[in-house]
């Protein structure tokens, strides 16, 4: 298993339940049932999505990734059919994408080694979420400002909890961590803390700082009330005898290993629909970074 897929939103998350337990053309986009998807249409893209990962994904195609696969299928000269199933995002290419219920799966780590990847859409990073008036301005999640606070929101199976573990606020915070899904064990099922409470716990003052990959809590950041900071996180968590952990993705389309002539459609529809996606991130909130691929 690759660096990347250690910490990749759709790929750990995945590895591990396998092992254990609105812009223009929006309202244009098809919803069918997964079982119904039946065989592909030159006409349409098939979109593999979940109705319970927001802010990415939503039944009502409210989601970002919906947006910007709604806009590269109409770059396609394509309809956007969403494929959509009610399991979180981590069983997409497992139970959707693999199985020909659909065609490409969003917002996938470059390089992601179960799916041929597209050239990057945007690059982005984990942050640090803090509130405003509190002037915590570092990056480095090592920094003193960060090992000074008390209360980290925070989700599962991300680097956030390597970091707590390396600044000796692990164990300090746990009873918290585990108050944020009602105390439920994550040994039996797929629990994860989603990006809107990650937000509120910050801005209500229950937590000092929350840590997240910056697309799952940026439009929560920009809607609070509470005037919040979100910084991103600038040093990669370095393992010993190993690659460091990095801080920072490329964010691609991910196809089937045997479809790279859809891939090279994609990919020319990527450049074509770029201003289009460039200004749903913005809309977001998410902060981009220059792409390293």
């Amino acid at each position: 298993m690759s660096t990347r897929q250690v910490v990749s939103r759709l790929a750990i998350a995945a590895g591990l339940a396998l092992s254990g337990f609105a812009l223009a053309g929006h309202a244009d986009a098809a919803t069918v049932e997964a079982d119904k998807a039946g065989g592909r249409n030159p006409h349409e893209l098939r979109i593999c999505a979940s109705n319970v990962e927001a802010p990415f994904s939503a039944a009502d195609s409210s989601g970002f990734e919906d947006r910007i696969a709604t806009v590269v299928a109409q770059a396609m000269g394509r309809k956007a059919v969403f494929v959509r199933s009610d399991k979180p995002g981590i069983y997409l290419v497992r139970d959707q994408l693999d199985k020909n219920n659909c065609d490409v799966v969003m917002g996938m780590d470059v390089g992601d080694e179960r799916v041929l990847t597209s050239q990057p859409y945007y690059r982005t990073g984990y942050v640090l979420v803090t509130k405003a008036d509190r002037d915590i301005t570092t990056g480095d999640w090592e920094d003193q400002q960060i090992k000074d606070q008390t209360r980290f929101a925070v989700r599962f199976y991300s680097p956030a909890e390597t970091m707590l573990k390396r600044i000796g606020r692990f164990e300090d915070n746990a009873a918290y961590m585990y108050s944020l899904v009602n105390f439920k064990s994550r040994r039996n099922e797929w629990i994860q803390v989603p990006g809107d409470r990650i937000v509120s716990e910050v801005a209500g003052g229950e937590a000092d700082v929350g840590i997240a990959f910056a697309p799952e809590v940026a439009r929560y950041v920009k809607a609070s009330s509470t005037p919040l900071r979100m910084t991103v996180i600038t040093k990669d968590i370095d393992r010993p005898n190993d690659t460091p952990i990095p801080m920072h993705y490329d964010q691609a389309i991910g196809v089937r290993k045997n479809d790279p002539a859809l891939l090279t459609e994609i990919n020319e529809a990527l450049a074509k629909a770029r201003p289009q996606i460039e200004q749903i991130l913005t809309q977001e909130g998410i902060p981009l970074l220059e792409p390293n691929t």
